[in-house]
């Protein structure tokens, strides 16, 4: 009589009704098959907004009619034997007691009945960016106020958004008025021309030699108005035309040597391996760390001001002291969790009885030693009137002090090819979309390795809401909520499944918190 469906419940065609009908002793009585609000409706049992077979026995033509259902003020009009009834969804169903069927067709006009009347509609009406529905694909509203999906050309209901599985319509776009497109341009229209130089700079290197390659060629350049000129790359002992490609992939190239933490220049931050900071010892892993640090700030700025990207992403407090701003405790927690969580401790508690003192310990190569945070601050002691300046001085000597020399090498090396007044315009976030660009994210795996607490589950409501604006964001805006939420836009190379918390390894995570007028906040994550 009818399909089933996996779920959320049993499918049945057009030749049922939303009630379960049987007959014992010549009269009607009445199931209504529904699943419990809020549970997950087993394959087994109808979707409260599904119809179900029937078939009846022993039923005379004037049985009497369903109690508590609403008939249609228009069975005088329908054939001998057949009476009308409203469905819980608001839908004219029809009883043939003769053939002891239900069905949805109406028996004076072989068509349908109309969908739920309008005190349904504003439910069951989805007009959103996603589009409409597929082509024999209906959505409906479960009785705990969530969407399911029918496809009446298999005979199948589902939970899922069938949009959602077609490319063409998920990655449709929604236009995005946030002014970073105008602040880029905005940009661009600033960078100082080249002048008085060739119409191209010739970098000619070798792949398995092209950081020591590049840093011979670009550090040696006196005229910077050359870095800013047509870049001609080619690699040697190959032929080819460079139109743009080469020179992607020589910056491409470039980043992977560079950022390599092997060269111990840049390391992977405390809480994963895919975001860097500066190594605070490069001095001690390369005499010339110094030299090395102002090539990279000419080959970060040089991607900058040709349009190309570095594969590389950094901590949030790399692009602050890129910009002069000063760093904050909350900068922290995605870059070492610990320390941020003792700092905190401290923020909002008496930091009497921890016997602390304007002092750092920190171990080095197997050795402790210990840092004044200010002059003669080892005999200084955290009180809960001076924590707050501790804790400015911890952040201040974590980020800023410790590679000082190295950042200054860095951002004058940057500055030779883009002025660093220029990139003021953009806030951290944007910085990083702007040197590293947005990486292609697949709204599938981040759903597949995303974990809910509290009372939110895959199917909840409000899930479907998010990942459905997920799904209609441009790829910037779902890496700006990226950013939110972990503090990068950068997605680890296998995946979603390797992200990381604050405590380490932890799938995206997406917990009911607070009251409804709250906003949305972050606890990376």
């Amino acid at each position: 009589m009818g399909h089933q469906g996996t779920v959320p419940g049993t499918y049945e065609v057009f030749t049922g009704a939303p009630l379960l009908l049987t007959t014992t002793s010549l009269s009607w009585q009445i199931q209504e098959v529904q699943s419990s609000a809020g549970q997950r409706p087993s394959p087994s049992k109808s979707s409260p907004a599904t119809p179900t077979s029937v078939t009846t026995t022993s039923v005379t033509s004037n049985a009497p009619k369903p109690q508590n259902q609403t008939t249609s003020t228009n069975d005088e009009m329908l054939p001998r034997g057949w009476t009308s009834q409203v469905a819980p969804n608001g839908r004219v169903f029809f009883i043939d007691h003769i053939n002891k069927q239900t069905t949805w067709i109406d028996p004076r006009s072989g068509m349908p009945s109309s969908p739920p009347n309008q005190r349904h509609a504003n439910n069951l009406k989805h007009e959103d960016e996603l589009g409409p529905l597929p082509e024999g694909w209906e959505q409906r509203v479960h009785t705990d106020g969530r969407i399911f999906f029918i496809d009446h050309k298999k005979r199948t209901t589902t939970w899922e958004d069938p949009r959602l599985l077609n490319p063409a319509i998920a990655g449709k776009a929604i236009p995005y008025s946030r002014d970073y497109k105008q602040k880029y341009e905005f940009f661009k229209n600033r960078l100082p021309k080249p002048a008085n130089v060739p119409n191209k700079f010739d970098i000619k290197v070798k792949r398995n030699n092209i950081l020591e390659d590049s840093f011979a060629i670009i550090s040696q350049v006196s005229r910077v108005d050359l870095l800013r000129t047509r870049l001609w790359i080619e690699f040697e002992g190959e032929v080819g035309l460079d139109y743009g490609g080469v020179a992607r992939e020589f910056f491409f190239l470039l980043s992977k040597e560079m950022f390599n933490p092997y060269y111990g220049l840049f390391e992977y931050s405390a809480t994963d391996n895919y975001t860097l900071q500066i190594n605070p010892y490069s001095g001690m892993c390369n005499e010339e760390h110094l030299r090395y640090f102002k090539f990279i700030g000419r080959v970060a700025g040089m991607a900058v001001y040709h349009g190309k990207l570095l594969d590389a992403f950094f901590i949030r407090p790399f692009y602050k002291m890129m910009l002069s701003k000063p760093i904050e405790l909350k900068d922290m927690e995605s870059v070492d969790s610990e320390y941020y969580n003792s700092l905190l401790w401290i923020q909002e508690n008496d930091p009497a009885d921890l016997d602390l003192t304007f002092s750092v310990d920190e171990e080095t190569f197997g050795r402790t030693t210990s840092h004044n945070l200010k002059e003669n601050g080892g005999n200084i002691p955290v009180t809960n009137e001076n924590k707050n300046e501790y804790i400015e001085l911890v952040i201040n000597w974590r980020f800023v002090q410790r590679i000082h020399n190295q950042m200054e090498a860095f951002r004058e090396g940057f500055n030779d090819v883009v002025p660093i007044s220029h990139i003021k315009i953009f806030d951290e976030n944007e910085l990083e979309l702007l040197m590293c660009g947005i990486v292609s994210i697949d709204v599938k795996d981040w759903r597949s390795n995303t974990v809910y607490k509290g009372e939110y589950h895959p199917n909840h409501i409000v899930i479907q809401w998010f990942w459905r604006v997920v799904l209609s964001f441009t790829n910037e805006m779902r890496a700006r909520l990226l950013q939110f939420v972990t503090g990068t836009s950068r997605v680890p190379m296998n995946g979603f499944k390797e992200l990381y918390g604050s405590n380490g390894p932890q799938l995206f995570t997406i917990e009911m918190w607070g009251e409804t007028k709250n906003y949305p906040r972050s606890h990376t994550w």
